[in-house]
């Protein structure tokens, strides 16, 4: 590689790495001793955290009260009041030190969060009925929180907020279709911050008690090595095979993405390697990205941790987090296998090889070097679904044992290399600190997002969520397909400028019961799990949506491919993603619901996955050699069969109970398909040579 293309990769890995900067929560970096106000406070909130989950007990609302108290305190004063430096207003993007009014306002603000905690006692007497004093502490903190959500999220949810605010109160001027009874400053003040059905609702305390945790273990996995482990990992599995490095990339983001919760920073960690990689072993840039852009946006989907949003599920769905892994678990890896089928087809279209075995790490020794990091994963695996503790207690086990193994890691190689052992443990200590550090940070952006759709959650419980559900049932004249498509192009839009908590949370509160109430009305029993798994996986691809998708911005700079056809290109990979809501909400076999079999539950996922791989051939126009047209509706039927054994069944006449014989039809096309391909392979392999 010349040095100016080396100088390119790094610049653009540079870029990259301060989009994950911004992401994590790092804004400012004061001079000189204020440097260390922000890491500290971010430690004692870390420090915090882990109390209540083992001998620090409190009421739930201070725990809320609390935990946004620092969120927002942080935001003030790490992110200055605007990015970009603007002429004569420089004293407002200040990131050298900390400016005077934003330590005021993170003060105010933080009071104006504790505020329901310090007088508790007093606003639970006379809820319903505020003082002056609340009203106005009420109002700054739904300011300062739409302000702080702003600076970190982007403008995208204060807005939202904003509108339906001011809905509430001019519900009775709107026209008819829209109007609604509207709401008094009293009401409001009361529902928004004195209660906990609005900032202080669900979304906060999930936040609060459980994400926290996950995201904490997740930053220390990271600051330990552990991202760098998996993808080496995965190449040493898979980077001889056809294609090898995009494999390795789907691996290692899926193992990444088990305990992040941000696409960009699993690119980032991930992509640094697998980018360059790719397009050494011939994969053109764009491709290159987007196949990194769509395994690291996919790493939310993968059980059993899914980011903050399952979580949120779980509370929303009241059913224990267990059941939205189990939900969770057919479309996310058969989405997953898809991806990695894609990446086979992309290397065939290419007539691409996989790297050399002599380039590769060694398997077992790669293994056996970070089998330290399998450790708290598999605890935390083992509380999760077999002895089926709590999230919070689950979590918070892995993280003392991952605390020690930062602890001895250090040390332990310190002296198998014969080097000081105390200067060892003396970094190892900093790490642990940094990764409390780290974790708090990561999680300013969802305690604020989760806060902030707070608003929006109490505006539709002041009374719009059956006018909601009537005005779904209009636009979509009671055809679910159409409500369905509705309520994905609406997630896709909302989700370009939101975080996926923040996507799920809107889309969940206004679309969710809509769907169940709607179906249900005309017939059609939608399960509340598949409604809000819906809204999550449509909230999670709205990552990679272009224009705006942050995801295809940092895989583009590290391939130095142009931001939107990358996008594009993701998303394009992402469609076989798209298709399974719209499945699993008319075929519930396919989130196991009241599927109790391990023998029923593969049969399912394997034959989703054969549906998934034959889409992707449909879309990717390649199967073993380049399709005919007339074999496009071949491959669609064939995703059809698979997905939809029921609607089948009930089309050629068989009884339900008996539909899972009609996978035998989409297999005998599929491998129809397969032998019709067969004899095109040499000429198909000749032409992208003769053409490459």
């Amino acid at each position: 590689m010349s040095d100016i293309e080396t100088r390119g990769v790094d610049e653009g890995l540079e870029k990259a790495r301060r989009m994950a900067e911004e992401e994590e929560g790092i804004g400012r970096r004061p001079r000189g001793w204020p440097k260390y106000i922000i890491p500290t406070i971010a430690v004692i909130w870390s420090f915090f955290q882990l109390s209540i989950a083992s001998w620090l007990i409190l009421d739930s609302t201070f725990i809320r009260a609390i935990h946004l108290a620092f969120a927002l305190l942080i935001v003030f004063l790490n992110y200055p009041l605007l990015k970009k430096v603007r002429p004569g207003l420089s004293y407002l993007s200040v990131t050298n030190r900390i400016p005077i009014l934003d330590l005021a306002l993170g003060v105010v603000s933080a009071f104006a969060a504790l505020y329901i905690a310090i007088d508790y006692a007093g606003m639970s007497a006379r809820y319903g009925s505020p003082i002056l004093r609340d009203i106005v502490i009420g109002m700054i903190l739904v300011a300062v929180l739409l302000e702080a959500a702003r600076r970190v999220i982007g403008p995208a949810l204060p807005i939202i907020a904003t509108v339906f605010i001011i809905y509430s109160f001019a519900g009775p001027y709107m026209p008819d279709l829209i109007a609604f009874r509207g709401t008094s400053v009293n009401r409001f003040v009361g529902q928004m911050t004195m209660s906990t059905e609005g900032i202080y609702g669900i979304p906060l305390d999930v936040s609060a008690t459980i994400v926290f945790l996950f995201v904490l273990f997740g930053a220390m996995l990271d600051k330990a090595g552990a991202g760098r482990y998996f993808i080496q990992l995965a190449l040493s599995l898979l980077g001889g095979f056809k294609g090898g490095p995009a494999k390795a990339a789907v691996m290692g983001s899926g193992l990444t993405g088990l305990v992040s919760g941000s696409s960009i920073a699993n690119i980032v960690t991930t992509g640094t390697f697998t980018i360059p990689l790719m397009k050494k072993v011939g994969y053109p840039a764009k491709k290159a990205a987007a196949v990194e852009v769509a395994a690291s946006t996919d790493g939310q989907l993968a059980p059993p941790i899914m980011g903050a949003a399952a979580f949120i599920i779980a509370e929303y769905v009241n059913v224990p987090y267990v059941e939205v892994i189990k939900a969770a678990a057919v479309p996310a890896f058969a989405s997953y296998a898809a991806l990695f089928f894609i990446t086979h087809l992309e290397a065939s279209k290419l007539g691409l090889k996989g790297m050399p075995r002599s380039e590769l790490p060694p398997f077992f020794k790669t293994l056996i070097g970070g089998a330290h990091y399998l450790l708290p994963l598999t605890l935390l695996l083992y509380e999760l679904i077999v002895v089926r503790h709590s999230p919070e207690l689950a979590a918070f086990n892995a993280i003392w044992v991952m605390t020690l193994v930062m602890l001895f890691q250090r040390p332990v190689k310190a002296y198998l290399k014969k080097e000081p052992i105390g200067a060892a443990f003396k970094q190892a200590i900093v790490d642990i600190f940094s990764a409390l550090a780290s974790g708090a940070r990561n999680m300013v952006s969802v305690a604020l997002a989760t806060a902030a759709a707070g608003i929006i959650v109490g505006v539709v419980a002041l009374g719009l969520g059956q006018l909601i559900t009537q005005i779904i049932d209009t636009l979509s004249g009671g055809n679910i397909f159409l409500m369905l498509i509705i309520t994905a192009i609406a997630s896709l839009i909302i989700g370009m400028g939101l975080p996926t908590t923040a996507t799920y949370i809107v889309m969940a509160s206004l679309t969710a019961p809509a769907i169940v109430t709607i179906g249900g009305a005309h017939g059609f029993i939608v399960p509340l799990m598949a409604a809000h798994l819906f809204c999550f996986f449509f909230g999670i691809l709205a990552d990679d949506t272009p224009p705006v998708g942050l995801a295809a911005y940092a895989a583009a700079a590290i391939a130095k491919s142009p931001p939107i056809p990358t996008g594009i290109q993701g998303f394009m990979y992402d469609i076989r993603t798209a298709i399974l809501p719209f499945m699993f909400i008319f075929n519930t076999d396919l989130i196991l619901h009241n599927v109790n079999s391990w023998p029923q539950g593969l049969l399912i996922f394997f034959m989703a996955c054969v549906g998934n791989f034959a889409f992707a051939s449909a879309t990717q126009n390649w199967f073993v050699a380049k399709n005919k047209i007339w074999e496009l509706p071949l491959f669609l039927g064939v995703t059809l069969i698979m997905m939809r054994p029921d609607l089948i069944a009930s089309l050629i006449g068989i009884d339900h109970s008996q539909r899972y014989w009609t996978y035998l039809i989409g297999l005998v096309v599929y491998g129809g398909l397969y032998l019709m391909q067969r004899p095109r392979v040499p000429k198909a392999a000749k032409a992208v040579v003769s053409t490459g």
